[in-house]
């Protein structure tokens, strides 16, 4: 079996993320599970966001780490998370707003042999 990914995106998402590099330098983003911006992924410049003790790798988008906090992980870890792009407001501090889109976290859950293979990272 391939390597399982823990997040990926989509071709659009990967598209924004290379215009948003452009325009911002390297970037990261962070799975938000807060009360500002519900749970949508944000994107940040690459150093404009601190990351902690508190926030896991997941793995990278575009070229740019993607990280989720320990307490999110343990509601998604079941899951591949796919990030995708819509149309609309995102959150007031993701770099997409501006651009009248916003990044969407999917998901779907990981199978047996998936979770097996995951089981050993």
């Amino acid at each position: 079996m391939e390597e399982v990914k823990r997040v990926l995106a989509t071709d659009k998402a990967l598209a924004l993320i290379e215009k948003l590099k452009d325009r911002h330098g390297p970037l990261m983003f962070h799975q938000s599970g807060g009360c500002c911006d519900g749970s949508s992924p944000m994107c940040y410049a690459r150093n404009e966001f601190l990351v902690g003790d508190q926030d896991i790798l997941l793995g990278e988008i575009g070229d740019s780490p993607f990280y989720i906090s320990k307490s999110q992980y343990g509601y998604w870890k079941h899951t591949q998370l796919i990030i995708d792009v819509v149309a609309g407001r995102g959150g007031m501090f993701s770099l997409e707003g501006p651009d009248g889109v916003r990044f969407l976290t999917r998901s779907r859950v990981f199978t047996d042999e998936e979770r097996k293979v995951l089981g050993s990272k």
